[in-house]
């Protein structure tokens, strides 16, 4: 994969991730998802490493904005955050991993 098309992914993740846009969490991921599944679609053959990288980029960005819906100061990198904003936590909030995408996809049939 290009190192410029996984920035231009991560600029849309950037726009799509403000932490003044004001939108729900719900939205956000409701709006995230369809671009997560056409980009993997479009690369799932890419090494592993690279989507657990992009899981972990959106769930930082998903956790600084939420940190700012809760009115706190930071980006929503410390350990605590983590704790209180784990990748479960955005799971059971229907976020699309390429993670779990791409070992689902890997399986033999």
């Amino acid at each position: 994969m290009r190192r410029k098309s996984l920035m231009a992914l991560r600029d849309k993740v950037r726009s799509k991730t403000k932490r003044s846009c004001g939108k729900s969490m719900a939205m956000i991921i409701a709006d995230l998802n369809p671009m997560l599944r056409g980009w993997f679609e479009y690369f799932k053959h890419a090494h592993r490493r690279t989507f657990r990288l992009i899981d972990g980029f959106i769930r930082r960005r998903l956790r600084a904005v939420r940190r700012k819906q809760i009115k706190r100061p930071g980006m929503g990198r410390c350990y605590a955050d983590h704790q209180r904003w784990s990748n479960a936590y955005f799971a059971e909030r229907g976020l699309y991993i390429m993670e779990t995408a791409h070992a689902l996809a890997s399986q033999s049939r």
